[in-house]
């Protein structure tokens, strides 16, 4: 059964620039309305009071003016007097039109700086520049995320790039033991899979970013699905002796189950990851009044409060001890894979010095009993 999200998706390039543009196609409406019913009802105001003066003094009967001709002169003496009140007012319509359009301008050249008066008259023109600024400040935010973005890639790539360049010219070094030889190509083996995991969260990311993603659920027993990834990470928790503390109910559970992987993967690998030689990793899985609570805790180091508050941003890693077995990515691809369930996830710590980490996800209706 296929589902699309329906949350609002974030504001693109074409999107901010819609905006703006159907805001001030109104506002540019209305305002040329005004010019031109000013003009001409000045124009027209100002001929009758002429025509009314000539007619009070005599001087229209006088020069004996046939009602037809007077038609006639009236209307040509609309239409300069129009044009001359046009070129007078113009000057004073036309200049935040000018001034958008310069800024307009700044703007496509890449400086996102630029900013109008938004104190000036009329009301619309306000408006207008107050858009206009809107515009400019999003775009400004999206073209540093984009610029921050790709510098993290760029970083996040060229580490493994690195390794893997270094160990193969180790390589060629022909008086290489086996054992050596073993363990350089197993670093290679290690920096590609590095880079491989890289690319593909780099992918779902955007996927899942932009909307562009197909999320196909069905139901399963997700409890089965967090032994099964428990289970794939053998070698990492073995290796650090860890010790599992584990209380899970049998759930059946209507989600993306291959987006889920990547949740309980990443959280499991991440208490292993910082729990100490040793240590114990907790697992627990309930439902609790509709919701499906699943909670994750490790022995080791507590998150501090910096750490807190960045923790599922793109490309963080507040222990640098641990740069090099991860990218930054991963924390920030469950966030957005739960909230693409209409869940939630947060990170703490408890009074007994764990860290610990809970996702809620609402159980879909048509499982609700």
């Amino acid at each position: 059964m296929r589902k699309s999200n329906k949350k609002k998706p974030k504001e693109t390039y074409a999107d901010i620039a819609a905006d703006f543009n159907a805001k001030v196609e109104s506002g540019l409406r209305w305002y040329f309305s005004l010019v031109v019913f000013i003009v001409l009802a000045g124009s027209t105001l100002l001929v009758g009071i002429l025509a009314y003066i000539a007619m009070a003094l005599g001087v229209i009967g006088r020069l004996r003016i046939e009602m037809p001709v007077l038609i006639v002169l009236m209307i040509v003496s609309s239409i300069i007097i129009g044009t001359i009140i046009t070129i007078f007012v113009s000057k004073h319509v036309l200049r935040p039109i000018n001034e958008l359009s310069r800024a307009m301008k700044q703007v496509s050249q890449g400086d996102f700086s630029v900013r109008l008066n938004e104190h000036s008259s009329p009301l619309f023109v306000r408006r207008i520049n107050a858009t206009f600024n809107h515009m400019a400040h999003e775009l400004s935010t999206v073209e540093t995320l984009r610029n921050d973005f790709v510098s993290n890639v760029s970083h996040e790539i060229k580490t493994p790039l690195s390794a893997i360049e270094g160990y193969a010219v180790l390589l060629q070094d022909d008086s290489l033991t086996d054992e050596e030889r073993h363990e350089y190509t197993d670093r290679i083996i290690d920096g590609s899979k590095r880079l491989s995991t890289l690319v593909a969260n780099i992918l779902m990311m955007s996927k899942i970013e932009s909307e562009n993603i197909t999320v196909s659920k069905n139901t399963y027993r997700i409890d089965e699905q967090i032994r099964q990834n428990l289970l794939s990470l053998e070698p990492k928790w073995t290796e650090k002796d860890i010790e599992f503390d584990i209380d899970m109910d049998s759930i059946e559970f209507t989600a993306a189950e291959s987006l889920m992987n990547h949740v309980f993967t990443n959280l499991i690998d991440n208490a292993v990851k910082f729990s100490p030689h040793g240590g114990t990793v907790g697992i627990s899985l309930a439902e609790r009044e509709g919701m499906l609570i699943f909670e994750i805790s490790n022995s080791g180091q507590p998150i501090t409060d910096e750490a807190m508050e960045h923790i599922f941003d793109k490309f963080y890693q507040g222990d640098t001890s641990h740069r090099s077995e991860g990218n930054g990515l991963g924390l920030a691809l469950v966030k957005k894979i739960v909230q693409l369930h209409n869940g939630s996830i947060h990170a703490g710590n408890t009074p007994e010095g764990l860290v610990i980490f809970t996702v809620e996800l609402p159980f879909p209706k048509e499982q609700k009993k």
